[in-house]
């Protein structure tokens, strides 16, 4: 595996970081603080060809990788995670379907918009009594004459509400199983198209997510996305992609807890010296950022076997599981080594580890990547 970037991916990265610190950061906090839904910068990513980063320039997107995706999210999150999960859902499972599965008239009438970010993307999977067991969702569509009508409740969903297009997975005329489910693009437009009050969450505060309510959606015939039955199918791809978005979240929050920590430590002073001479702080930061390391090289690897055309399944549920499990772990290191200064909301500290404990949750519990990792040895065992 190359570890090097290229000239394409280092300009990404660069670019993205003096976006992320010289725009994102002075906003971080107020948008944690008053809830608020960061437009202005959304707006202004998308004016930096960042929410159309892994489609095809033929559709208007920059047509880069994903280590460029990765990269991309890693240095937003590094100041915002409220930022990098809306861009991390609409640049994954909210539009790479459609290029995975979409027909080129699709693909036309969609990709564009969302690459230039005139709409956002969204992912409607989850139920309130189906999460982890997605197989056996409740949410309906029926044929009719010319399409189909869409009934139920998704919930967890983020951008809701904001969101021009979400791919929405429903049980097509009663089929039973994972067989019987399909994926349709539903716009936030048609009739019957509705959004639950925002939820009140930990973290990730000004993140959009919600209940999105189908109330006998009428879907045209030309929105069934993929094939009937190949919903499940969509999904579990999109979450295999998405969820290398998420590891990088995940890293970006660890090291942005991590610089905090690592200059303050150097800055405090107890006992006559800097609290970063004392071996307890230099073995604390030490093991957190050899851990950071070995998160961002598992998520790279994910990507680079998802840009070759590999499976990559185990290797997306692996880079989850280690870079989430190291965000909580080193954001939480990160509120002890500033002390009470760590535990008020003066300091970030508290708003990273708040932020990063949802990615142990969303696009599959780290228990659920456990069951994926071990059926995706056992195959071959």
């Amino acid at each position: 595996m190359k570890f090097d970037l290229s000239d394409d991916q280092a300009a990404i990265r660069d670019a993205v970081r003096d976006f992320a610190q010289g725009v994102v950061a002075p906003q971080a906090a107020a948008i944690d603080h008053e809830n608020r839904f960061p437009g202005d910068l959304v707006r202004q990513a998308a004016e930096l060809d960042l929410l159309g980063i892994v489609i095809p320039s033929e559709y208007s997107g920059a047509g880069l990788d994903h280590i460029c995706f990765a990269l991309l999210i890693e240095e937003l999150a590094a100041v915002s995670g409220t930022l990098a999960v809306i861009v991390d859902v609409h640049t994954s499972v909210g539009s790479e379907p459609i290029l995975h599965f979409g027909s080129e008239e699709q693909k036309h009438r969609y990709l564009p918009r969302l690459a230039r970010g005139e709409i956002l993307g969204a992912f409607a999977l989850s139920e309130p009594d189906y999460g982890s067991d997605a197989a056996h969702l409740v949410a309906s569509a029926r044929s009719v004459p010319g399409g189909y009508r869409l009934s139920g409740t998704k919930t967890f969903i983020t951008n809701v509400g904001e969101a021009g297009l979400y791919i929405v997975m429903a049980r097509l005329d009663g089929e039973p199983g994972a067989g019987g489910i399909s994926a349709f693009l539903v716009e936030s437009d048609m009739a019957g198209v509705r959004c639950g009050e925002p939820m009140h969450k930990m973290g990730l505060r000004g993140s959009s997510t919600g209940e999105l309510v189908l109330d006998n959606v009428e879907v045209p015939e030309q929105n069934l996305l993929g094939h009937r039955g190949e919903g499940f199918k969509i999904a579990m791809r999109a979450l295999d992609s998405g969820r290398i978005g998420i590891s990088a979240q995940a890293v970006g929050l660890a090291r942005g807890a991590l610089d905090l920590a690592t200059s303050y430590s150097a800055e405090r002073r107890q006992f006559g010296q800097a609290i970063s001479r004392f071996e307890g702080i230099q073995f604390m930061v030490a093991d957190l950022a050899t851990a950071i390391d070995a998160s961002r090289l598992m998520t790279w690897e994910a990507a680079a076997a998802c840009d070759a055309g590999r499976p990559f399944t185990q290797l997306a549920a692996m880079a989850k599981l280690m870079s989430t499990d190291t965000a909580m772990r080193v954001t939480t290191d990160a509120v002890q080594i500033l002390g009470g200064y760590g535990y008020i909301k003066e300091f970030p500290a508290e708003r990273y580890m708040r932020d990063a404990k949802a990615t142990q949750i969303y696009e599959g519990t780290n228990q659920i990547q456990r069951v994926v990792i071990a059926r995706e040895l056992l195959k071959r065992g």
